[in-house]
């Protein structure tokens, strides 16, 4: 059990893509539960592997309420396999302190993914719980793409990091996404 050093953003690894995870060796367990430990530590719900310098295909989350019992679980060689509906709300990033905003995600979300005792799993996250957020947050890190990327107002992005001293954003690596966008816009203007 040991808390990891946390990559910070403007870190050139934090954009590479990760590596598939061959066999599922004592070294990919310790590093697992070491991840679990460092998110608690930092108050995180999730940790992908990238976040603490190892570019392989493993992510950890854990969305339970404070007063419920510790339920981390464990994503190797993730896929999402399914994703419709849109929903968005302001999210933070361990390897970002301090720094929010608004950004876009699919609302519903299936994932294919094999746990520690390397067997495959399949879960669904709905109604833009912040299971379904952190799946999709989690799983962008493992393909160099950060929750920035996603953001719905670029000047709310270039002022989060501005006012948190991080590195400027990188407007090449922005995501646009007009289906995505167009229901949220929806969705707010029926509100």
């Amino acid at each position: 059990m040991a808390i990891l050093k946390l990559v910070k953003y403007g870190e050139e690894s934090l954009r590479q893509k990760s590596k598939e995870i061959s066999k599922i060796s004592k070294k990919i367990k310790t590093l697992a539960e070491d991840m679990i430990d460092t998110m608690y530590k930092n108050n995180g719900v999730g940790l992908a592997a990238p976040q603490v310098g190892e570019n392989i295909r493993m992510f950890v989350i854990d969305v339970s309420e404070p007063k419920e019992p510790y339920n981390p679980i464990v994503f190797i060689n993730p896929k999402i396999i399914k994703k419709e509906g849109a929903t968005h709300e302001k999210e933070g990033c361990l390897s970002f302190p301090n720094a929010f905003v608004d950004v876009r995600r699919y609302s519903y979300v299936k994932v294919k993914a094999v746990n520690l005792s390397g067997k495959p799993f399949i879960m669904e996250a709905k109604d833009g719980s912040l299971l379904a957020r952190a799946i999709q947050h989690e799983n962008d890190h493992l393909d160099g793409i950060l929750f920035i990327d996603h953001s719905r107002n670029v000047f709310e992005a270039i002022k989060a990091l501005e006012e948190n001293n991080l590195p400027p954003i990188q407007k090449e690596k922005m995501i646009d996404e007009p289906e995505l966008e167009e229901i949220i816009s929806k969705a707010e203007e029926n509100e």
